[in-house]
């Protein structure tokens, strides 16, 4: 079972990850309460995802930069946006995007390839919650977000950078 962190805490996760090969069919007779959708998916049939009574999420594939959506963000209570190996980082500048320049405040979540060196980085660039693969040690990961107590750069999440910080 998938393990999920949501604000430097283990969470349960009530969102079910809609796969991008599913078919219309299947996402309207789903029984979910909470539907992480492939954001093309979203675009392609949101007249008929319009009468679904479960929350709606989009998810992000690493090569779509959600700058280039035409819908407003603020609408869904997640966006996820996904990792498919360790070494591709797009994730990381569309987090940053998201929050800094499409001004969202909801949860921003990181699927995929998510491993625990990078927690930290993620949560830097925006991210506030992380769905771990169900071999991780969640321990391990929650540590992983206190390896560093400070950063020189700025970051979504502290804005200024250390040498104005100093003083």
């Amino acid at each position: 079972m998938p393990k999920l962190i949501r604000d430097g805490q283990l969470v349960k996760d009530y969102w079910t990850l809609v796969e991008v090969d599913t078919d219309l069919a299947t996402v309207l007779s789903s029984q979910a309460d909470h539907l992480l959708l492939p954001a093309n998916f979203w675009l392609q049939h949101k007249s008929e995802l319009a009468g679904v009574n479960a929350k709606i999420g989009l998810w992000f594939d690493s090569s779509q930069n959600p700058a280039e959506f035409d819908e407003t963000f603020e609408k869904f209570p997640l966006i996820a946006l996904a990792f498919p190996q360790f070494k591709d980082g797009r994730a990381y500048s569309y987090a940053a995007i998201v929050r800094k320049q499409l001004n969202y405040s909801g949860e921003i979540r990181a699927i995929g390839d998510v491993l625990r060196d990078q927690l930290t980085y993620m949560l830097r660039c925006g991210f506030n919650s992380f769905l771990l693969a169900d071999d991780a040690d969640v321990e391990t990961c929650l540590n992983g977000f206190h390896d560093f107590s400070e950063n020189y750069q700025s970051t979504v999440s502290n804005p200024t950078p250390l040498f104005r910080r100093r003083r």
